[in-house]
Order: structure tokens, then C-alpha cells, then sequence
């Protein structure tokens, strides 16, 4: 058997259907690589297993958790990798599909990695804590901001379906959703990738403030005069902060 890392935020599934529900939300086509991050003890992977034709990896940090996943699943044996998937180079030369019951306490930083990844990864599906998947998913309000804009930059994001805490062992005390992310036929316009992130988040950094106030380092004087730098951060959508990035200094 197998423990439970609370370290590492395990929250292992045990509803079968909702297993299949998110294998089924990823798209997949003959001869596809596929890499499962955080397989645990195999909920969504003994499915992932099964699916013909692909090339399949997995990326778990947790040791035992590979035993484990070797002993009771021989078909995964060479195809683990004992790293985290915040410290490992890219699994696969070419394209693959990303998917999992992302550890929630690294949940974010994963979406920074697939932004990092976004010429190889075309399509996501992952399950976070709600109020994450929320934040991703959303185009205005509380919940819509940094991790929103720069992941719609990139994906188009649609929020799948929320999974109840007592599908989990042990029941989280947060709520779960699972979203997919398929990457952008047409990416925005934007100057560039350090101009564009370095814009998004200093104008949320001070998300209360109409955006003249944080933004004025990036800014030449007379272009901060545009009307635009009256409103704050969340009233912008991402083609504003694409148009807005050519004009930094």
C-alpha cells in the first residue's frame, strides 16, 4: 500500500466516473504523446493506460508513489519520471497533452510551466482546487486577473465540470473543478513575452488603482494621458494589455 503526503497536497480520487469524465475531456489522436503530471496511486491512469496507440508519460515526485504505480500497473514501467514537473526538463521532443489531478499546492506554478511548455502543449485538462480553476477561467470580476489574462493570451480556456470533495481520499476542505485549456490557432498580438507578463503583473499588483498609478514606470508621460490608464487592471480584457504592451517603454 501506500501513505498519504500531506506535504504534497495528495488528494488521491476515488470516483471512477469523475476518472473517466477527465480522461475523456482530453483530446486525443492516433500516435500522441501524453504526460500525466502527478499520477498518485493511478486514478486517472490505470484509464490513460488503456487508451491505444499513444505514447505515454508520467511525472511524479513522490517515490513511493512510483513503487507503487510499478507494482500494481506493469504496463507504466519505464514510463515514470521521479522529478517534479516544476524541475524537469520537458518530457518530449514535439507536441504532447498535458493532464491530471494537479497537486493544488503548486497548482499555479504548473499553469506557468505550461505557459513556458505552450509551443508543445496544445490542449490541458487538469483538475484544481475551484477557486484556481475559477481564477484561470474567468473574463471579468474578483476572480479575473493575472494567472486569467496571461493564460488566455495563449488558450482558450473552458471551465469542464466541479468535482464534489467526497470523490477524494482523504476529502479535501476545498472545493475542485476541472477545466481544459486548447492553445490559441491565432495568439495575441503582443510585443513580447517579457514586456507582456511584466505589464499584466504590475498592473494587478495593484488591482484597486486606476492603472496610471501602477503602470507609470512602464509607461512614457504622454502615452499615460490616454483615457485608458483611467480605468484599473480587471477592466481590461487581454486584447487591451496585447495592444497596450507595444506601447512600453
Amino acid at each position: 500500500m501506500y501513505t498519504l503526503k500531506k506535504s504534497l497536497g495528495q488528494h488521491f480520487l476515488k470516483d471512477e466516473n469523475i476518472c473517466r469524465k477527465i480522461v475523456e475531456a482530453l483530446p486525443v489522436n492516433p500516435g500522441q504523446q501524453i504526460v500525466e503530471v502527478g499520477p498518485g496511486a493511478g486514478a486517472i491512469t490505470k484509464y490513460l493506460l488503456q487508451i491505444p496507440d499513444v505514447h505515454f508519460k508520467a511525472v511524479e515526485l513522490d517515490t513511493e508513489k512510483v513503487q507503487y504505480l510499478e507494482k500494481t500497473y506493469p504496463a507504466i514501467q519505464g514510463k515514470i519520471i521521479n522529478e517534479s514537473i516544476l524541475d524537469t526538463p520537458v518530457p518530449y521532443q514535439g507536441e504532447f497533452n498535458l493532464i491530471g489531478n494537479f497537486p493544488y499546492n503548486i497548482s499555479s506554478q504548473i499553469m506557468f510551466r505550461v505557459l513556458e511548455w505552450r509551443q508543445q502543449v496544445p490542449s490541458v485538462v487538469g483538475m484544481f482546487q475551484k477557486e484556481v480553476a475559477l481564477r484561470i477561467a474567468a473574463t471579468k470580476g474578483k476572480e479575473y486577473g493575472i494567472l486569467s489574462v496571461l493564460t488566455q493570451a495563449f488558450y482558450k480556456v473552458e471551465y469542464l465540470f466541479e468535482v464534489h470533495e467526497n470523490c477524494f481520499n482523504p476529502p479535501p476542505k476545498v472545493k475542485s473543478a476541472v477545466i481544459r485549456l486548447d492553445r490559441l490557432e491565432t495568439s495575441y498580438d503582443i510585443a513580447s513575452e517579457r514586456k507582456f507578463f511584466v505589464l499584466v503583473k504590475t498592473a494587478f499588483g495593484q488591482r484597486r488603482k486606476q492603472l496610471r498609478n501602477p503602470l507609470k514606470g512602464l509607461f512614457a508621460k504622454e502615452v499615460l494621458q490616454d483615457s485608458i490608464f483611467n480605468k484599473r487592471a480587471e477592466e481590461l480584457s487581454v486584447a487591451d494589455f496585447a495592444a497596450l504592451s507595444h506601447k512600453m517603454l
